[in-house]
C-alpha cells in the first residue's frame, strides 16, 4: 500500500441518525504510467464507504481520462460528490518548486488543455453529482445531506454566489465541497449555516519540517494556514474543515516530505453538545 489513511470523525448528523463513512480523496495527478497510484485507488473500494467525495485535480496529463475512470471504476457505483482543480482543466508545466513558498500574487501560467468535459460527462454518466456551480440533494442510510460546491477558487474559478443560500428544510445536515480552502469559501459557506466543508489542493505542504507533535507545513499554496494544511480542524463557528493531502503531485515536483499519499475515511456522527472552539485532529 502506497497511502496512508486518514481517519476522522465529525458530529454533524441529527440524534438517532446512523454513521455515514465518507471515503474523500484529492490531487490524484493520475497519468497512464503511475500504476502504483492506480492500483492503490483501485483498493479504496475495500474501505466500504457510504459516499466518495473528490475534491479536484484528477488529471495529470491529456490522456488521463480514461485512466482516472478506470481506477475509479468500483467506486462509481456508489453515491458521489466532486468539484475540479485546475489541474483537471489544463495539463501541468515545468516551473520552480520553490516557488510555492513565495508570495501568491494571483499570477497564473497555464499549461495545455484538457478534456475536463469528458471526466465530468464519464463521472456523471454513472451517477456522481457534479458540484463545481451547483447543489445536489441525496440520501445516505437514513439522512438526506444537501451538498454545495464550487470550482477551482485558486484559479479564480469560483463564484459562490450561484449556490449561495440557507440550506433546504428538508436536509439533514449541508455540507460544502471545493478544490481549494480558500478564506472566502469557508467565510460564505459559515454564513450560510453549512456542517463542514471538504477540500483538497495544498498536498498538506507537500513539503513538511518536524515540528513539536509531528510536522509543520511551510504552505498550503492559498490563504489557508499551515496548522489547517490537512486533516480535520475547526476554528471559531466555523463548518468543521477537512482537508486532504491527496495521494499525487506534478510529474515535475514528484517529491513529499513528511506528507505522504493520503485517503481519508471520514465518519459523520451524531452532533455533540459541547466542543472547543479551536480544534484539531
Amino acid at each position: 500500500m502506497g497511502f496512508v489513511l486518514r481517519e476522522a470523525e465529525i458530529p454533524i448528523l441529527p440524534a438517532g441518525h446512523q454513521p455515514i463513512r465518507v471515503l474523500h480523496f484529492s490531487d490524484l495527478h493520475l497519468t497512464p504510467a503511475r500504476r502504483r497510484e492506480i492500483a492503490d485507488i483501485k483498493s479504496f473500494i475495500n474501505l466500504k464507504p457510504d459516499l466518495v467525495i473528490s475534491t479536484g485535480d484528477f488529471l495529470g496529463a491529456i490522456d488521463a481520462v480514461p485512466v482516472a475512470l478506470d481506477a475509479l471504476d468500483e467506486l462509481l457505483d456508489i453515491p458521489g460528490l466532486f468539484v475540479f482543480g485546475s489541474n483537471d482543466y489544463y495539463a501541468p508545466r515545468v516551473k520552480n518548486p520553490f516557488s510555492y513558498l513565495t508570495p501568491d500574487r494571483g499570477k497564473r501560467i497555464h499549461g495545455d488543455p484538457l478534456p475536463s468535459h469528458e471526466l465530468a460527462e464519464g463521472l456523471t454518466k454513472r451517477g456522481w453529482n457534479n458540484l463545481n456551480f451547483s447543489r445536489a440533494m441525496l440520501k445516505i442510510n437514513d439522512s438526506v445531506i444537501e451538498a454545495r460546491g464550487t470550482d477551482d477558487a485558486h484559479h479564480n474559478r469560483d463564484d459562490y454566489s450561484l449556490v449561495a443560500g440557507k440550506p433546504d428544510s428538508a436536509a439533514d445536515v449541508a455540507i460544502g465541497v471545493t478544490h481549494a480552502p480558500y478564506k472566502r469559501i469557508i467565510e460564505a459557506m459559515k454564513e450560510d449555516g453549512l456542517s463542514a466543508i471538504f477540500a483538497g489542493h495544498t498536498h498538506g505542504g507537500q513539503v513538511r519540517l518536524p515540528w513539536i507533535g509531528g510536522s509543520r507545513a511551510l504552505t498550503t499554496n492559498c490563504d489557508l494556514p499551515t496548522w489547517r494544511a490537512r486533516g480535520l480542524t475547526r476554528f471559531g463557528r466555523e463548518p468543521w474543515l477537512h482537508v486532504s493531502a491527496g495521494m499525487g503531485t506534478s510529474p515535475f515536483a514528484h517529491i513529499r516530505v513528511a506528507s505522504p499519499p493520503e485517503v481519508s475515511l471520514v465518519t459523520l456522527t451524531q452532533r455533540r453538545v459541547n466542543h472547543s472552539s479551536d480544534e484539531r485532529f
